[in-house]
């Protein structure tokens, strides 16, 4: 969807391939909202085509950001001293038993709560 960044949107859709035939993948609602709000107002995408792309990623687990969530991912905030939203990340992936979190702003080669970061873009 970056047109700016052809290498990242092509190993992006790489490995959302890969997740999907392994079906390993997992997605909470609270990256599927940043999806939607950074692609249409980062990017400047269609809404619409935005809500296709979203719909498309329904097929993997998808984990419900609820009460419970967010008063762990607080005390994950606090204690491992990341932003509340990066933390909510890390509560929900462990909350499904994923082993590692693909991001670009979590240090890579980290382990929170269990979960490795990985940059899938290094």
């Amino acid at each position: 969807m970056d047109l700016g960044s052809p290498g990242k949107r092509s190993r992006s859709r790489a490995l959302l391939q890969e997740a999907a035939e392994k079906r390993r993948g997992v997605i909470s609602t609270q990256v599927m909202q940043d999806l939607f709000v950074a692609a249409t107002r980062k990017l400047g995408a269609d809404p619409l085509h935005v809500k296709e792309i979203i719909h498309g990623l329904t097929h993997f687990e998808v984990v419900t950001i609820g009460p419970a969530l967010i008063d762990e991912a607080i005390d994950c905030s606090i204690l491992q001293r990341i932003s509340f939203w990066d933390a909510l990340v890390v509560v929900a992936a462990e909350s499904a038993r994923c082993s590692e979190i693909w991001s670009e702003d979590l240090g890579a080669g980290q382990v929170i709560r269990g979960v490795k970061i990985v940059n899938p873009f290094s």
